[in-house]
């Protein structure tokens, strides 16, 4: 099982060698960050690792969400999909939307 991906054009994974994936890389610089947002001094940010983060297990653990900044900073969550990912982020949005709307009262 390889440790390293690149994303294919629909966003799935296709396993790689590590100088593949940073050709890939290279020539795809938008593709590894899938969303990022920042409200007001928090960053949002989930991005393709490219590195399977499963260690040895069976599905590869490839995408990751990251909160800097504010009540949750260092809050991260890794996914197995692309669509787990943009869901993922999602929800880390809304955990800081909360926060600062809790500010506000």
């Amino acid at each position: 099982m390889s440790k390293w991906y690149i994303l294919d054009d629909e966003n799935k994974p296709v396993p790689s060698t590590i100088t593949d994936y940073v050709e890939w890389e290279e020539k795809n610089p938008t593709k590894k960050a899938l969303r990022q947002d920042n409200i007001g001094d928090v960053y949002i940010s989930t991005v393709f690792l490219g590195l399977d983060h499963a260690w040895l297990k069976e599905t590869p653990v490839l995408w990751e969400t990251m909160i800097f900044g504010g009540e949750h900073d260092q809050y991260q969550v890794r996914y197995t999909s692309y669509d787990a990912a943009l869901q993922g982020h999602e929800i880390a949005l809304s955990l800081i939307k909360t926060e600062k709307n809790e500010e506000n009262i």
